[in-house]
């Protein structure tokens, strides 16, 4: 008999803002998962940026960085950079708990709308950012350089949009 996971408890996870400190587990997560990766100098020139936000889900107990996000600001619009969640942390619904908290804190910022780019092949993060209101709105074909793989465009559109009467 298969043990059904369970959902991750903010009692056992702390959602907080990245720290420097954190910045070798987030690296070392970040060039596991990514080809792609985001390089040191890059996270600590941005760690200090207004429009930027950083987050990391930490276990409370350890202190290990169980996952991470950014976001970035730009007028009305929030663009999710970055979403990782470590393997052994995994189906337990902090991807999901770590999107909610950035589009919040986007929110805060003054974003309506958020975007984001997720690799087409990438069968756990396509259907949590579709149940979190994502729909794909484009393909960028080739985006990733080191398999050449398509990016999907998705978009989640604040209330704006649904108000629109088609009036001239």
């Amino acid at each position: 008999m298969q043990q059904r996971k369970t959902e991750m408890s903010e009692e056992k996870i702390i959602i907080r803002e990245m720290e420097k400190t954190d910045l070798p587990q987030v690296l070392a997560m970040e060039k596991e998962y990514f080809p792609e990766a985001w390089s040191e100098s890059i996270y600590v020139d941005a760690l200090d940026l207004p429009y930027y936000t950083f987050l990391v889900a930490a276990d409370r107990e350890s202190g290990k960085i169980a996952g991470y996000g950014t976001l970035m600001n730009v007028a009305d619009e929030g663009d999710i950079m970055n979403l990782a969640v470590r393997k052994d942390f995994r189906r337990h619904g902090l991807g999901e708990l770590l999107l909610r908290r950035l589009m919040e804190r986007g929110k805060e910022k003054g974003a309506v709308d958020f975007s984001l780019e997720v690799r087409s092949s990438n069968e756990a993060a396509v259907p949590l950012y579709r149940k979190m209101g994502f729909a794909v709105e484009g393909v960028r074909r080739g985006y990733y350089e080191s398999t050449g793989e398509d990016a999907l465009i998705m978009w989640k559109r604040g209330p704006h949009m649904k108000q629109e009467t088609g009036r001239n």
